[in-house]
């Protein structure tokens, strides 16, 4: 059986997050949904999910059509089977990933980024399936005493330390 692998890169807006996983099953839309804006009441957010079965849709959910729109498009351009893609705008991934991860229908999450983000797709004659993700860049060395400084004084000022 032969197998195609490519790098698909997703765009969506500077300001924004985006999660990719996958899941099994239909409700998945909402119950993203409502972990997403029950984490985080002020969050815009724009949710696709690839169906695997069935009618094989893509289905959709977010209170943001242009996330909305960007989601489906990451969906339309992996075009992977049970795959999801998730935009977050006023929340950082941090604020529902755990919740995410412990969802009855997700299986895996692939990333968590605001960093330009390749998605690796395998394809068969059966479809295509995502193997892994490529975010951000390699390292360009190691951090010096100045970079840990500035490290902690950043998660300070965005509230994540205290």
């Amino acid at each position: 059986m032969k197998v195609d692998i490519e790098a698909v890169q997703l765009e969506w807006e500077a300001d924004a997050n985006i999660i990719v996983g996958q899941s099994h099953f239909i409700k998945t839309v909402e119950d993203l949904s409502e972990i997403v804006v029950t984490s985080v009441p002020e969050v815009e957010y724009g949710l696709a999910f690839c169906e695997a079965s069935g009618p094989a849709l893509i289905r959709t959910a977010g209170n943001d059509e242009k996330l909305v729109k960007e989601a489906i498009a990451c969906a339309q351009a992996v075009a992977a089977g049970h795959s999801f893609f998730l935009i977050i705008r006023n929340a950082f991934p941090i604020n529902v990933l755990n919740q995410i991860k412990n969802c009855q229908e997700v299986a895996r999450v692939f990333a968590a980024t605001a960093n330009p983000l390749q998605v690796l797709v395998g394809r068969t004659e059966q479809g295509r399936g995502v193997m892994g993700v490529i975010d951000g860049f390699s390292p360009k060395g190691v951090e010096s005493e100045q970079d840990q400084k500035d490290r902690k004084v950043l998660l300070r000022k965005i509230g994540y330390k205290f």
